[in-house]
């Protein structure tokens, strides 16, 4: 009775902390914030106490904006403050007598974790910071009561290439991350609560399925829902991704792979899921423990 009632005020201690210190974070974090692809930013031009120009702009891909008169800038990785800096030099020396340039995020998109399985809002969230497994927990209402003990992390290792033969060369793929779920959550643990990459996919089962390799398939990348999903005799690659959501905006289906394990080693499956869609070429049936990967396009 005591040991429950310890456990107990432990708990709640806990998520307090976690409650009260998250968004004193939050707020230094995006003081610091790192621009990333697909964040869409305002930016404003002021010159002689007028504004000359404002516009939306969009980071690519590439991690490029198209800003007014001076054309292509690197943004990725920058902050806000130092991209200011890097719009405003060229501004000055060419176009405008002391200009101030004010930039704000719009909206975040680099910042997104996909969250599945026992949880009570499973889906997509997108973050001003970047988060840890308990932040993205909260986000989805929390665990449900008959989760299991493990939550396992799904994180991309398929670079994005400019050319086919950097894809082929890439890493193999890595086992999804493997964390101790109730250490974090039934005993406090925080050395348990993993800082999120952009794009991971985290997936809590149920207690009582825990063999993944035996009955999931894995779906990455450029869907609108990546996630481990039941496998089924008979499923294919297309079908997988429709099961997924289907294909992201940015999505290059033509370049799709499916990453196959046998045993210590790794197969990587070409297909190209535009020419499936067509009728041109025949779709791959997927075995159980597949992987398939739908890299980002290039444009």
């Amino acid at each position: 009775m005591v040991d429950s009632l310890l456990k107990i005020i432990r708990t709640g201690l806990m998520i307090l902390f976690v409650f009260q210190t998250f968004p004193l974070l939050s707020v230094a974090q995006n003081r610091a914030y790192h621009i990333g692809p697909r964040d869409i930013l305002t930016l404003t031009i002021y010159a002689g106490g007028e504004k000359q120009h404002e516009a939306d702009l969009t980071v690519s891909a590439q991690g490029m904006i198209n800003a007014p008169f001076i054309g292509p800038v690197k943004a990725e990785g920058l902050t806000i403050h130092q991209l200011e800096a890097r719009v405003t030099d060229p501004l000055a020396r060419d176009y405008f007598v002391d200009p101030q340039v004010n930039i704000t995020i719009k909206e975040y998109h680099s910042l997104h974790y996909y969250i599945s399985g026992a949880v009570k809002s499973p889906g997509m969230y997108e973050m001003s910071s970047k988060a840890s497994l308990m932040e993205l927990i909260a986000k989805a209402g929390g665990v449900l009561p008959e989760r299991g003990n493990v939550a396992y992390i799904l994180r991309a290792s398929l670079e994005q290439a400019p050319g086919e033969e950097e894809i082929q060369d890439s890493p193999p793929h890595k086992d999804p991350l493997r964390v101790d779920l109730k250490g974090l959550l039934d005993s406090g643990d925080m050395s348990c609560n993993v800082i999120l990459h952009p794009g991971d996919v985290v997936y809590i089962p149920l207690e009582k399925a825990f063999d993944l390799a035996e009955s999931k398939i894995y779906v990455e990348g450029e869907v609108k829902k990546p996630g481990i999903y039941d496998y089924q005799v008979g499923l294919t690659a297309l079908n997988a991704c429709i099961m997924a959501g289907g294909f992201d905006k940015f999505a290059a289906p033509n370049r799709a792979r499916i990453i196959r394990k046998h045993g210590k080693t790794r197969e990587i499956i070409k297909i190209n899921l535009n020419d499936v869609k067509e009728g041109k070429t025949p779709d791959i049936e997927l075995q159980a423990g597949d992987r398939i990967h739908v890299p980002e396009t290039w444009l």
